[in-house]
């Protein structure tokens, strides 16, 4: 999706208020973007051009629209080839369509680049696999784009859960929803999974590093808007597990959606729930104290939270190799199965 123009001309000024002016000892690390036109590309290039972390080398991007909006940005426009062969450049953030997220991220990593690889990161198994031995095999970092990864409150939600807190997990619930313009339903219907394959991901990746592989996952993709297409728009999944089960929602029929979407996580001492996602809160509520947390219902505080902040500072310490990354690559493989069994598309 090409990214407005007027949103491309505030980034400048945006950037300085969302994370103030920022020194660094340390001289930046070249990034570059091989493509621009992901619904959150317009994010990362502002978190990345605020950030004295990085410097942004050159985009990579084929659409003419898009190209217009990146000049507007003053972002030097760059060939695929100088971008992948680049020598400044030591990281290349995958923002292209999803159908071109595979190839893309393989042709970063047989460059020998690190990457950051928008989600979902392939829509056929044997991909993904490809591209984390890739990474394997040269050495390379592979993070990808699950935008929730390093949020306050899931963190705090799933440590509650890994230290017995909340006692034996038996149910965890996620839901996630927009209203979709209906001039993208095209866009978003371009794979059997819908609406499940679109937006379903960020929600089934906590679930899924907490609990482990499901023995059983049971999607449900229904169409049930009525706009003439085929469209998976109203989708669900079941995921059973010996002794838990969980249940993933996602939809694009949901009016002001942001204060649904929600994480829960239930056992047999209590819950942690998350919603809103965004802006961030969080309760526990404890049949007996544990933890950090006393018995009975309590409202945690949560700091201020900004979309692919986190992810990009602790890439840049990884890449300077001052720690490792949070989410292992065998975990990001399961998430890709889970997704995709999710979605009807294993």
């Amino acid at each position: 999706m090409a990214i407005p123009r007027r949103t491309f001309v505030a980034l400048s000024a945006a950037s300085a208020a969302l994370h103030g002016q920022k020194t660094s000892e340390k001289p930046p690390l070249g990034i570059g973007f091989l493509g621009a036109n992901h619904s959150h590309a317009e994010g990362k290039l502002k978190v990345v051009r605020a950030s004295a972390e990085w410097r942004i080398v050159g985009v990579a991007e084929s659409n003419p629209k898009v190209q217009e909006d990146v000049r507007a940005l003053g972002l030097p426009l760059i060939s695929r080839d100088e971008l992948l062969h680049h020598p400044e450049i030591s990281v290349v953030a995958v923002e292209s369509a999803v159908r071109d997220h595979a190839p893309d991220g393989k042709a970063v990593l047989q460059a020998g680049k690190h990457l950051h690889l928008e989600k979902a990161p392939a829509d056929n198994l044997p991909a993904f696999a490809e591209i984390v031995n890739l990474a394997r095999q040269g050495n390379r970092i592979l993070q990808v784009g699950y935008m929730w990864r390093y949020h306050p409150g899931v963190t705090k939600a799933l440590e509650a859960a890994r230290e017995g807190w909340l006692g034996d997990i038996y149910l965890v619930k996620s839901t996630i929803g927009n209203k979709l313009a209906p001039e993208r339903r095209a866009e978003w219907g371009e794979f059997r999974g819908g609406v499940m394959f679109e937006l379903g991901g960020h929600v089934i990746d906590p679930v899924v590093r907490l609990m482990g592989r499901p023995r059983k996952v049971t999607p449900i993709l229904h169409t049930d808007g009525r706009f003439g297409d085929d469209f998976k728009d109203n989708t669900a999944a079941v995921l059973e597990w010996d002794k838990a089960i969980g249940i993933v929602q996602a939809t694009t029929l949901q009016p002001d959606s942001s204060r649904f979407r929600a994480i829960e996580i239930h056992g047999t001492n209590g819950s942690a729930i998350v919603n809103p996602i965004e802006p961030p809160g969080l309760a526990i509520d404890l049949g007996k104290a544990a933890g950090p947390y006393r018995k009975g219902f309590q409202t945690i505080p949560m700091p201020e939270y900004h979309r692919y902040a986190d992810d990009f500072v602790e890439l840049a310490a990884v890449v300077r190799g001052e720690r490792r990354l949070r989410v292992t690559l065998d975990e990001d493989l399961l998430v890709e199965e889970v997704l995709l069994r999710a979605s009807g598309m294993a």
